[in-house]
């Protein structure tokens, strides 16, 4: 049965099972055995370890451990039942994310969903073996939101839908865990669910990886390897505190980034790509990093995480931008609004339906994805008021555009005069005193070079006022190029085409 164990899988189903969502995204054996690879190698030969997959959806990560760890351990356990039998009882355990993953992943581990069955390779007393799963219960604070994953009632608890309350990372389901195994583990390994929501990993999904990540280093193992949206890196929703403790954690010893996540998953769509990781918790130092995108792998390269408040994901990058930031300047920031510049949301309503009466302002809105002009009174405008009667740019919020290169970054923007507003669709920049000085100012967004410094710290299809940070002012007294910008900042002809490939140029 052991060697039989090992052949079981061919043709293999997990290479073509489909996901269940974006939020449960199915790793491939190929992407499994590229993140175990990351492990140094004496841990296959060590039968004392204990393995933990926190959010199985499969049993991929159990499967393929399984696999390595009978080869490894041949030594120190030559026969091969001896060997099997120790490794799934003693050594390999798993959480699942619910009940249908958890018989997925008995399957892939036991080739039974029942445990106790003849048909599993490995007989337990238990039906569930070493694979855990049992519903769990949220704690929900006054306001109805998840103390523990800050998802909200009215999303979580739908009749007959499972509520996922995911055992590893709430507090009752991490006390079920432990009256049925212990919870001291030497790796933690696996691809958690990423959000809340079954969407594309957009920006109001309620994040959840970031809350494996931390549960995992709380149980103090000596290493972890997991899958999770690249977001954190620059942005997310509640995303700073872990983004800052990833950043200055040198444990984090090797890094795989993905820009594209259809790279890594093939027919998977997440806003900002994906990356895996190994925390190394005896073996501090900086981090080896490799960016991949398509068939292009640059790195590794040894990176210092915590240079920035977030990270540069190309390390070709860092030249330009240690470049700009010697010299000191304010950034655009500065100029740009917050988030709704005159309170008035995307979807806003409250325009005229007929003729434009006196007193009334200029309301530009995007609706059905097109750009169109209306009218309103500007006593419906509830902030900025000093910015209504100034020349102004107003660039739109969010721009997708794919994940080709060159990309835009961001969509066109437009120069207003004064009794010009906007909903929340676009942000706007100034105030400027006149109509040269905007357009001297949209001359300089729409050179490649500004556009580049604003992609290092735009992860997603929205840019906020914080992604503008690395874009430094200048004087709004001409027309700004590229050629003129590249000679300022001492632009190398190299560095030059780097920026070029990475962002389109933008004609007349």
């Amino acid at each position: 049965m052991p060697a039989e164990y090992l052949q079981a899988n061919q043709p293999d189903i997990l290479e073509v099972i489909a996901n269940l969502s974006n939020d449960a995204v199915f790793t491939p054996p190929k992407v499994a055995n590229a993140v175990l690879d990351l492990l140094p190698t004496e841990v296959w030969a060590d039968p004392t370890l204990r393995w933990l997959d926190p959010g199985a959806k499969t049993g991929i990560f159990p499967r393929e451990i399984t696999k390595r760890l009978m080869a490894g351990l041949a030594g120190a356990i030559p026969e091969e039942s001896a060997r099997l039998h120790h490794i799934l009882t003693e050594m390999v355990f798993a959480v699942a994310t619910e009940e249908i993953t958890g018989m997925m992943t008995r399957r892939s581990l036991y080739c039974s969903k029942d445990a106790t069955s003849s048909f599993a390779v490995v007989r337990f007393n238990s039906s569930d073996g070493n694979v855990w799963q049992k519903r769990s219960e949220h704690s929900f604070n006054e306001r109805g939101t998840c103390t523990e994953c800050k998802g909200t009632r009215e999303e979580l608890e739908i009749d007959g839908r499972d509520n996922k309350a995911y055992g590893f990372i709430h507090a009752d389901g991490q006390r079920k865990i432990e009256e049925e195994m212990n919870m001291k583990f030497d790796v933690i390994v696996g691809n958690p669910p990423y959000q809340m929501s079954g969407g594309g990993g957009g920006t109001n999904d309620t994040p959840l990886y970031n809350v494996f990540v931390e549960e995992a280093i709380k149980l103090n193992p000596r290493h972890i390897c997991m899958i999770v949206p690249s977001r954190w890196m620059a942005g997310g929703r509640g995303l700073d505190d872990f983004r800052a403790a990833m950043l200055k954690d040198k444990r984090v010893r090797v890094l795989v980034d993905y820009p594209n996540a259809g790279d890594l998953f093939p027919g998977v769509e997440i806003q900002s790509g994906v990356c895996y990781f190994l925390w190394d918790a005896d073996n501090p130092g900086p981090c080896s990093v490799t960016l991949v995108r398509g068939e292009e792998r640059i790195g590794p390269s040894e990176r210092q995480l915590d240079e920035f408040d977030i990270f540069v994901r190309d390390v070709r990058a860092l030249g330009i931008l240690r470049k700009v930031l010697k010299v000191e300047r304010s950034g655009v920031a500065d100029l740009v609004s917050g988030d709704t510049p005159f309170g008035l949301p995307s979807n806003f309503k409250g325009y005229r339906k007929g003729e434009r009466k006196p007193g009334d302002v200029k309301l530009h809105l995007i609706e059905n994805q097109k750009r169109i002009e209306k009218w309103m009174p500007m006593e419906g405008i509830t902030k900025n008021p000093r910015l209504i009667g100034k020349w102004k740019v107003l660039v739109p919020k969010a721009y997708n555009g794919g994940t080709g290169l060159p990309h835009r970054i961001i969509g066109p923007s437009f120069v207003v005069g004064p009794n010009n507003v906007c909903t929340q669709s676009y942000l706007v920049v100034g105030p400027f005193d006149t109509k040269d000085e905007a357009e001297s100012f949209q001359s300089y967004i729409n050179t490649r070079f500004a556009r580049f410094l604003l992609s290092l710290r735009k992860i997603s299809q929205d840019a906020m006022k914080s992604t503008y940070g690395w874009v430094p002012q200048q004087k709004w007294d001409r027309t700004w190029t590229d050629e003129i910008l590249s000679k300022m900042y001492d632009i190398t002809k190299d560095e030059l085409a780097y920026i070029e490939a990475m962002v389109k140029e933008i004609t007349a």
